[in-house]
């Protein structure tokens, strides 16, 4: 490919990080041409040329690159297959229109030979992605486990490490832009889902729909959840994990869980990612880096905009594989369960209780229950303010 002439969808703290980083590394070879935005008059402060309509993108002759860094996830979806049935290739950020859409995706880009690339959605500066794809590209892998999401880590980092209230340290992940005015999307849960799908597509070659995968976030947090895990000396992290199973059936989850400090993750601090990735006879591999802010994730976007310039397309060999595990439910969580009314207790069928504390305010049990009734009972869970972490024995 000749020189890369970006078309830019959106202009928010990733285009942006995009943008600067382009400027200081002063390439010859990449040029952002156009920049999409909802509103082409407002003032950000540098000299680009801006246009709030899609056509004058799509109809320019000398842009060849399309790089979609925005919110919308349906907006994201149309101007992603336009560009692929151009045949211009894609770069992307947007995790939740990524995880909605990427069976669609991937038969869109077999059918017109444009390449899409999104390592900028799973992990922001760390390239996952493209290392499950050039690196892992073998039945050798048994899981991908990690911390996903930056502004939970930041907020669980705060509260660890200077004893705030969650309120106090969501309120300081907002001011530092690590989390959104409606923090839904972080600290719920659904930026790792939506990560932890992409990656099990790389990992292990099938996809699986969000709604079928239990997710459970951190808002409900307080701060005896907080002691207890100091009394167990553990720290409470966000983790997005993926594993097949020996009978080679495969689990996924997102939600909290009671870390021991043998784990490589439990050491990521501040709004960082960690990813380990645990193969056959290989052990475990650990990736760490920065997973929020413009220049992290705008520099992990244009390394996928660098690897178009030699047709760097993913291949996508597990998908393609004669074989793929099959995902289930059927697995059981040891799980520490912190609730505030007797009623929330019967919420969930433990198998079997093996630790439990009553209080006249909050009370909790260490128990078994299987993945399945966790799943079964997400809604209730979340509507009852309980907090569930999985509570692993090592």
């Amino acid at each position: 490919m000749k020189k890369l002439n970006i078309g830019l969808f959106g202009f928010g703290t990733v285009g942006r990080g995009l943008f600067d980083v382009i400027g200081r590394i002063g390439s010859d070879e990449v040029s952002i041409r156009r920049i999409c935005v909802r509103n082409k008059r407002k003032d950000r402060g540098v000299r680009a040329c801006f246009t709030d309509n899609p056509d004058d993108i799509f109809s320019d002759p000398d842009i060849n690159v399309i790089v979609e860094l925005i919110d919308e996830a349906d907006a994201s979806f149309e101007y992603v297959c336009r560009a692929l049935r151009h045949g211009l290739p894609v770069v992307s950020g947007n995790k939740k229109m990524i995880a909605a859409h990427l069976p669609e995706l991937i038969a869109l880009q077999e059918e017109t030979g444009a390449a899409l690339l999104y390592d900028a959605s799973a992990c922001g500066s760390i390239p996952v992605i493209r290392n499950l794809e050039e690196y892992y590209d073998n039945d050798l892998l048994t899981s991908v486990k990690g911390i996903l999401n930056g502004s939970t880590n930041y907020i669980l980092w705060r509260m660890f490490q200077d004893g705030i209230s969650y309120a106090e340290a969501l309120r300081q992940a907002q001011e530092l832009g690590f989390a959104e005015s409606n923090p839904s999307l972080d600290v719920d849960g659904w930026d790792s889902l939506f990560k932890l799908i992409i990656i099990t597509v790389h990992a292990f070659g099938i996809y699986v729909r969000p709604e079928d995968v239990f997710r459970f976030g951190i808002s409900s947090l307080n701060d005896q959840d907080v002691r207890f895990a100091r009394e167990k000396g553990r720290r409470i992290k966000l983790v997005g994990h993926v594993e097949k199973l020996p009978d080679s059936s495969l689990i996924m989850s997102v939600m909290p869980q009671l870390l021991s400090p043998n784990k490589y993750i439990y050491s990521v601090d501040e709004e960082f990612n960690g990813v380990v990735i645990k193969g056959l006879f290989y052990g475990k591999q650990f990736m760490f880096g920065r997973g929020a802010g413009g220049y992290p994730t705008g520099s992990s976007v244009l390394s996928d905009i660098s690897a178009l310039k030699y047709d760097y397309h993913y291949q996508y060999k597990k998908i393609h594989a004669e074989e793929h595990p099959e995902y289930t439910l059927d697995t059981k969580f040891r799980i520490y369960y912190r609730y505030s009314r007797p009623e929330h207790l019967a919420i969930l069928p433990f198998s079997e209780i093996l630790e439990q504390y009553t209080s006249t305010t909050d009370n909790y049990v260490v128990g078994l229950v299987s993945l399945a009734d966790l799943h079964a009972h997400q809604k209730e869970l979340e509507e009852a303010g309980v907090f569930v972490a999985a509570y692993p024995r090592d």
